[in-house]
């Protein structure tokens, strides 16, 4: 089996270098280990092409292009990236979001036999009705409409055949890729290659599971049951398993369907208002939201009821990430550039800023750049395209849900303006800003950090103690260490030894001449024997002589060899 993934993941990544040639990376593939697995009369054609339309196109397009040609696995990983603004810059995240996984639905005998194989009995038996036409298709799976022999409507989410096993074989040749290309993907300012596919592996093993979107539904589901106006649909755990999901079915137009909520008798402008409330509820109040809120995700009832679908894709936030981001809009609300790029600091995972003034330079023009707009002219797409300019110039290692919640302000600020025409995203997140403030710094909270330092200043307390003693132990014995890596240091230090290896060369020359000349006036008995007139021990000094100047001599690189 091992034999047999290593020949397949071989061919594949040649297939990989056939594609990066034909859309003009070929300084990817000289560069890399990669080269050597183009055959020579591959380059030769490469070489002789005479048209390269291909070049019509640019760069950042040429990347989506591969990405299409070479599967789902790989379109999901770009999808991924469009959300990560502090690794990719703007063009090319521009051209991932054009991305589509179009996949044409799987046969339904095969989802049948998938049910009836995972939840060990007929499918008759699990559902009175079973709708054969898909109402939804994608790389992972397809959902189906049913009927419960209870007669509740329900929808089962189904995972496509084979899937795991394509998307596993996809994840070990990504890997392969990496360590093939890491040198050059570095050379690119991709400073984690290796921690960027890890982090997609994880995702992508979570979204094959489909207990984990379950989960996340019923914790929703806890987090809103006192809500009139906001629904998360139940899944049924007891005929749900990793591979089907079954849901219960809720009838609804999308969002942006304004004609059918005005023949409802619904108001779109609440509508609106009451999505964009319910959204900024999970983010600044729950730190647990929904990450995909396209229009066709989010469905209203005729009682205007909103409904949530879909929720493969969700992002958390902890404590201090939602006060840092909260502050981040906080300091630009007050104009205070100090206090968006202490915010910045804090909700980093880590940063590198070599000159915080330039930070706060930059982060006051990004300021003067809105605060002089009207609020009719502001734009969320704008400001999130800004504030992810910012992370990716400066490097900054932000939480990835950061960027899933600027995406989802953004479409929800479209699905807004189609439904309000005075819809403003900023009017919304003021008074959030302002709640989340007063949380932050309210006695219970302020409480439960000082809580949380005295533990940290307990623990530290108790083991100093122990850690002193041990440290005092060694030192009483002659038995401490101290371990001192000198790192940048390895030319000069080069450059020393070789100075002092000569200087010893040239004082050890001197040193055999000086008593060559000595000898001579010496007396010596009459067993010293004579050679042409002098002391044999005069030829020996001189022989030595002779050698040490040979050695200070030499070319360095003979020396060496």
């Amino acid at each position: 089996m091992i034999f047999k993934n290593t020949i397949s993941n071989l061919t594949r990544i040649r297939q990989v270098a056939e594609v990066l040639l034909r859309y003009g990376f070929e300084d990817v593939v000289t560069t890399t280990p990669l080269r050597r697995l183009v055959s020579q009369s591959r380059r030769l054609r490469w070489l002789e092409a005479d048209e390269r339309p291909v070049f019509q196109t640019t760069r950042w397009e040429r990347i989506r292009l591969i990405i299409e040609e070479l599967g789902p696995t790989f379109i999901k990983l770009a999808q991924a990236l469009s959300n990560r603004a502090d690794l990719l810059p703007q063009a090319l995240i521009d051209e991932f979001e054009k991305l589509q996984s179009n996949v044409p639905p799987f046969p339904v005998e095969e989802a049948r036999q998938i049910i009836e194989a995972e939840l060990g009995r007929p499918l008759a038996e699990v559902f009175a009705a079973f709708d054969d036409e898909p109402i939804g298709s994608a790389s992972i799976g397809q959902v189906h409409r049913a009927r419960l022999p209870s007669g509740e409507e329900v929808v089962v989410k189904i995972q496509r055949p084979g899937v795991r096993e394509k998307v596993e074989g996809d994840l070990r040749l990504l890997h392969e890729l990496v360590r093939l290309t890491a040198t050059f993907l570095r050379g690119q300012g991709l400073a984690n290659p290796q921690d960027v596919v890890d982090a997609f592996e994880r995702s992508m093993t979570k979204e094959l599971d489909y207990t984990s979107e379950a989960r996340a539904m019923e914790q929703l589901r806890k987090l809103y049951e006192r809500y009139t106006t906001f629904y998360i649909p139940k899944p049924y755990r007891e005929l749900s398993t990793s591979k089907i999901l079954v849901i219960e079915f809720v009838n609804g137009c999308k969002i942006t369907d304004k004609a059918q909520l005005l023949a409802w008798g619904l108001s779109p402008e609440t509508v609106a208002e009451t999505g964009m409330d319910i959204y900024l509820t999970q983010i600044f109040e729950f730190g647990f939201f929904h990450a995909d809120p396209h229009p066709g995700n989010v469905l209203v009832r005729p009682d205007g009821t909103l409904v949530l679908i879909d929720f493969g894709m969700v992002g958390k936030l902890t404590k201090q990430q939602k006060y840092a981001f909260a502050g981040v809009f906080i300091g630009m609300a007050r104009q205070d550039a100090r206090s968006m790029a202490l915010n910045f600091r804090r909700l980093a995972i880590s940063s590198d800023i070599p000159d915080m003034r330039t930070f706060e330079a930059d982060l006051s023009l990004l300021i003067e750049d809105f605060v002089v707009l009207d609020v009719k002219d502001m734009s969320m797409n704008d400001l999130a395209d800004s504030l992810q300019g910012i992370i990716y110039q400066y490097k900054l290692q932000v939480p990835g849900a950061v960027f899933l919640i600027l995406r989802a302000l953004v479409i929800l600020e479209g699905i807004g303006k189609v439904l309000h025409p005075n819809f403003n995203t900023f009017e919304f997140v003021r008074p959030y800003g302002a709640k989340i403030l007063r949380e932050q710094y309210s006695p219970e909270n302020i409480l439960s950090e000082a809580e949380y330092t005295g533990t940290q200043l307990l623990a530290l307390l108790q083991t100093l103690p122990i850690d002193l003693r041990q440290i005092m132990r060694k030192i009483s014995k002659g038995e401490l260490r101290v371990k001192v890596e000198l790192s940048g240091y390895t030319s000069l230090l080069r450059v020393a030894d070789r100075l002092v290896t000569r200087t010893i060369l040239a004082l050890l020359t001197l040193g055999t001449l000086l008593f060559a000349g000595l000898s001579l006036l010496g007396h010596y008995s009459a067993a010293m024997p004579y050679y042409r007139g002098l002391p044999v021990i005069t030829w020996y000094s001189l022989g030595a002589t002779a050698f040490l100047t040979l050695l200070l001599t030499l070319p360095r690189r003979a020396r060496r060899e």
